[in-house]
């Protein structure tokens, strides 16, 4: 019936978007070339919602809150080009905004945008005192609500807490853990929780330490903190918290429950076992387990916990633009993806679509019969979910003709089976000859919204066959003609009822205990589409796994509620067999496959009763399971749950603590029977078992494409050469006709924002490149063939994303508040460039000195957060900020330097000498050359002036020559390595030293005058010299004479020369 409604819905259309006369076919555009986004806003900050449209003037644009138009006030104004401004930002501004363009055409909305303004924090959740042994963990939460993330901190007594230790682990969302505490780890704890708008400090909670009197006891791994079931947004980071202790202590590892493997590049470990996801996706959303073990052993315990990845709407099928004639049907449908399941609404015109006679909703599906002149308006398709929404819209044009025939008569219905119906009418009694084709429509009788079929056949028949019809139902049907220039008004309407048939299929069966000698057998009615009828009876056959004789039990149906039946009488512990068969009027059904249950053992304890299951198919891979147990004196410890394949055995078994009720298990395949068994225990022991099969439903497969005389182009393929630029290619369809073609392209953006947003190209060649694109976006492309007035439907859509952009614009509104003597808090806002990814921010930041001589400290953010906190910041410093957005395609420039002021703090001790603290071994190595380089020469110096020799006058000098040397070297060598705080010490010793010789050199080498008297014999001494004791050192064996007056025996005398002969005493 599907494919004879899609022939049908492309041969009127094709008929009279043909035959209509010229100039029916332009469609008037009336689209957004801009449209508002989500924003969110400081309290009192100005918001401009941007709004343009595009279209035949003149074009109003009015705007909508919360689905009311918005009426302008003060400080609410629609401005000259469309867009909304709001002066101060308040929280009854918090909405959901939308534009309405409207001209003379119709109406269309825009998308949907979020303002949120930002509010004050308040904590949720104060960390709570404790106290545990020295040894072993401890955990503190911390839980903040608001607008707009916060970055929350801990502090132990009013100082801030190390976390350079493993011991110590702060999660993003909070939650403080210390692991092996210490007699320093007690005292009082308090998070503080930040964002732009406020900050926020908890309750103080004591951490009291109990000292261990003896070695602590082995202990089994336990988990404080396991995983939760959390529902994250796309790419938004998660943390799986798994908190375990023990002795000793253990081990934590993570995998999922469908045995997939866990995405090691987005993953990482914190802590002490704690999971880390970084940018979530669709594909991560599942249950994941975390298992503590004892080392070196198999003991161990799990939790389990369920991610939801939150996926905003996608539109996988669009309304496409019809043209329709008078009395004639429009088809529009609309398919979306996206979790939590989109909610598909219809508008014309603006204006949501309530169901009525003609107009009717469907299975995502737009359905409008008897079209008039009114129904030629703008139609949009919203999906809609928690995360967000997304538009697309479509046009109804309707063509009116006066020359119409009128509508076929005496149409008679006669039932030919369980599922076709014969349909035979009179031709029109009017323009009988200009009629080209006949449409049938028919539609279920019963119920509401029911889909309307439509099938289409020749002219040359007045009867026809409709088949594929479901058993026992009535159907109504009624018929149109066709004609070049439209169609007639509908016939009269006949209604018809299909005869009866056996059961399609048997339903699933429920299988518990309440004892060891019974068997619950319990099901569900069939659906009218698998009963085929009124059931009349049904037939349940059992017996033992080793036995076989079979038992037969046939239940009449007395009313519809007839759904269970007990087996009693039979064996404990005991493995059986049960099948059913189910009858109509006509006839039985095949049996059921053989289901297995083994009854309870006999025992004296009180056990927990079997579950009331409930079983529940959410998609074609996952089932939820539900359940409730009766009253009953059992203490439930947990329940067991275990789901299998038809015809496998059971494989694993999943643990669950006594307060669920429900589990979702996912990764199933698609169409399989699968076998559900769950019980509880307690510590008697466990309890008894229900069983219950289910079935996966079919995946959906993509909608049927429209058939038509002409075939689409194949082999369509696209690659993006730039960043705004896509070329795509296809190949020319195989039909033997060489008469010239054209092709129309169809593009448009993918993403929620511009779903609406559709452009046409046109082109005689096979390849065209699309430009004008937005970068770093998802665009969808069809093609399709036109020749000789006929066009082909449009080819299957092929995706290509533009390359990314290099941001080209710096962060905004870069501000630094103070928030700590030592710390403060950096917060931006993304670049103001459209459509820009940006992946992560870098964060320089150094005082003032550091930032000229290039010295930057660097921290680097997600792209998804907009604010850092800077720490460990010296007082009395001038700190420069700046900030920069990267991506993969390449890093943005820096935005301008922000400065923050520090202020100086008093000292009030005594002051050190900051310089001897950086000393360094180079730089006392240097000192300690130096010094000995100086002693060496003092010495040398000596043994020079002692020997009073000629060649060690020379040596002196050549000593001196190298000390300069040296000297002028190591000046060199500490200036070249920028010893600065030792240059002027090793200046000033040297020099000392250098004038200390030099000096004693001239006083003892160069002094004037003499006590010789000379005379013409030669040299000789005053009494006075006599008298003097004198010392000589290495004299060369000579000696004095002693006598007064005597001329010395080292004196030389040469006859009319002036000798003059100078000896210097060195006396001690």
């Amino acid at each position: 019936m599907e494919n004879t409604s899609a022939v049908a819905d492309f041969t009127l259309g094709f008929c009279v978007a043909f035959c209509s006369p010229p100039g029916v076919l332009g469609f008037s555009e009336l689209s957004f070339s801009v449209e508002p986004t989500d924003v969110t806003a400081s309290l009192g900050e100005r918001v401009v919602l941007d709004c343009q449209a595009q279209g035949e003037s003149p074009v109003s644009l009015r705007w909508r809150r919360d689905g009311v138009q918005l009426q302008e006030s003060g400080g609410v104004r629609v401005l000259s080009n469309g867009s909304l401004f709001i002066s101060s930002s308040a929280p009854a501004d918090q909405g959901f905004y939308q534009c309405l363009a409207h001209n003379r055409h119709g109406a269309v909305l825009s998308r949907t945008s979020q303002l949120t303004v930002s509010d004050v924090l308040s904590l949720v959740t104060h960390p709570v005192p404790a106290e545990v042994t020295l040894g072993s963990v401890v955990r503190f939460s911390c839980a903040v609500s608001g607008s707009t993330p916060a970055v929350i901190s801990w502090k132990l007594n009013q100082r801030s807490l190390p976390l350079d230790s493993d011991r110590i682990t702060v999660l993003p969302n909070g939650v403080l853990q210390i692991c092996d505490v210490t007699m320093k780890d007690a005292g009082n704890y308090h998070c503080l929780a930040t964002n732009v708008a406020s900050r926020v400090r908890s309750r103080e909670a004591k951490l009291t330490i109990i000292p261990a009197s003896s070695p602590r006891p082995l202990m089994n791994p336990h988990i404080i903190a396991g995983p939760q079931n959390i529902g994250a947004r796309l790419h938004q980071s998660v943390v799986l918290e798994c908190f375990a202790e023990g002795n000793p202590q253990p081990l934590v590892s993570w995998s999922r429950a469908d045995s997939k493997p866990i995405d090691a590049s987005g993953a990482r470990v914190l802590g002490n076992g704690n999971l880390i996801i970084s940018a979530v996706k669709a594909q991560h959303s599942g249950t994941y387990l975390c298992r503590a073990t004892t080392p070196g052993t198999h003991n161990y315990t799990i939790a389990a916990g369920n991610l939801t990845v939150l996926v905003p709407p996608t539109l996988v099928e669009k309304p496409e633009s019809q043209t329709r004639p008078r009395a004639g049907t429009a088809r529009f449908s609309c398919q979306a993806e996206g979790t939590p399941v989109p909610r598909i609404t219809w508008f014309k015109n603006g204006q949501v679509i309530h169901s009525n006679g003609r107009t009717k909703m469907y299975n995502n599906k737009l359905v409008i019969t008897q079209i008039i002149p009114e129904d030629d308006a703008f139609y949009q398709c919203q999906a809609e979910n928690s995360q967000g929404s997304v538009l697309s819209t479509s046009r109804l044009i309707v063509v009116l003709s006066e020359d119409r025939p009128s509508a076929p008569r005496n149409v008679y219905a006669e039932t030919i089976s369980s599922s076709a119906i014969l349909l035979a009418w009179e031709k029109p009694q009017y323009n009988a000859d200009k009629v080209i084709a006949y449409s049938i429509h028919y539609m279920k009788s019963e119920g509401l919204n029911n889909e309307e079929y439509q099938a289409v056949i020749g002219n040359d028949t007045t009867s026809h066959i409709v088949d594929d019809l479901e058993p026992a139902r009535n159907y109504t049907f009624y018929i149109v003609a066709y004609m070049p220039m439209g169609a007639s008004r509908m016939s009269e309407q006949v209604t018809q009822h299909t005869l009866e048939d056996v059961p399609l299929r048997t339903p699933e069966l429920s299988l518990t205990s309440r004892s060891p000698t019974d068997i619950l057998v319990s099901w569900k009615p069939l659906p009218p589409k698998l009963s085929r009828g009124r059931v009349s009876a049904y037939r349940l056959s059992y017996r033992t796994a080793t036995d076989e004789q079979i038992i037969s039990a046939e239940l009449p149906v007395p009313s519809p509620n007839c759904i269970q039946y007990i087996l009693q009488g039979l064996q404990p512990d005991t493995i059986y067999l049960i099948r059913m068969s189910v009858s109509t009027r006509v006839g039985w059904s095949q049996p059921s496959a053989w289901n297995s249950h083994r009854t309870p053992k006999t025992s004296s304890a009180t056990v927990p009763p079997a579950p009331n299951l409930e079983l529940e198919p959410l998609n074609c891979t996952s089932v939820t399971v539900r359940w409730h147990l009766a009253p009953s004196d059992a203490v439930i410890q947990g329940y067991k749950l275990s789901l299998h394949p038809d015809g496998q055995s059971e494989d694993s078994v999943l643990q669950l603590p006594p307060h669920d009720h429900q589990h979702t298990v996912t990764g199933l395949n698609p169409r399989v029977r699968y076998h559900v068994k769950l019980l509880a225990f307690s510590a008697n022991g466990e309890g008894y078992q229900a069983h219950q099969m289910v079935n996966t439903p079919g995946c959906p497969s993509a909608p049927n494409r429209r058939l038509a005389a002409l075939p689409p182009p194949d082999h369509i393929h696209a690659k993006a050469n730039s960043s705004s630029a896509v070329r795509l290619g296809w190949g020319r369809p195989a039909f033997s006709s060489g008469k010239a073609v054209s092709y129309s392209v169809r593009y448009g953006p993918v993403s929620p924002s511009d779903a609406s947003t559709v452009h046409y190209v046109q082109t005689s060649e096979q390849t065209v490149t699309v430009t004008g694109l937005r970068p770093n976006t998802r665009y969808e492309f069809a093609v399709r063939l036109h020749m000789d007035q006929m066009s082909s439907p449009w080819s299957t859509s092929v995706y290509q994303r533009t390359l990314l952009e290099a941001p080209w614009s710096p962060p905004l509104s870069v501000r630094v508040s103070l928030i700590e003597d030592d710390a403060a808090l950096v917060s931006w806002k993304q670049p103001d460039q459209p459509d820009l990814s940006v992946t992560h921010y870098t964060v320089l930041y150094a005082s003032q000195s550091s930032g000229l001589a290039g010295d930057w400290q660097v921290l680097q953010r997600e792209g998804t957060i907009t604010m850092a906190l800077l720490e460990k910041l010296v007082s009395g410093n001038i700190y420069l900020v700046k900030i920069s957005a990267s991506n993969p395609a390449g890093d943005g420039p820096f935005s301008s330097t922000v400065e923050l002021r520090l202020r100086s703090k008093r000292n009030t001790g005594t002051p050190s000498i900051d310089g001897l603290k950086h000393i360094d071994e180079t730089s006392m190595s240097g000192i300690i050359a130096g010094v000995c380089i100086a002693l060496s020469f003092i010495i040398l110096c000596v043994f020079i002036l002692l020997t009073k020799s000629k060649a060690h006058y020379y040596l002196f000098f050549l000593f001196l020559f190298i000390y300069l040397f040296i000297y002028l070297l190591l000046f060199f060598l500490f200036f070249l390595l920028i010893f600065y705080y030792f240059l002027f010490f090793f200046i000033l010793f040297y020099f000392i030293l250098f004038y200390f010789i030099l000096f004693y050199f001239i006083l003892f080498y160069f002094q004037g005058g003499t006590n010789l008297m000379i005379n013409q014999t030669g040299p000789v001494m005053s009494d006075a010299q006599n008298k003097r004791k004198k010392w000589s050192v290495f004299n060369n064996n000579q000696k004095s004479n002693g006598n007064k007056g005597e001329v010395s025996n080292r004196s030389v005398f040469i006859a009319g020369v002036l000798i003059l002969c100078i000896e210097v005493t060195f006396s001690l």
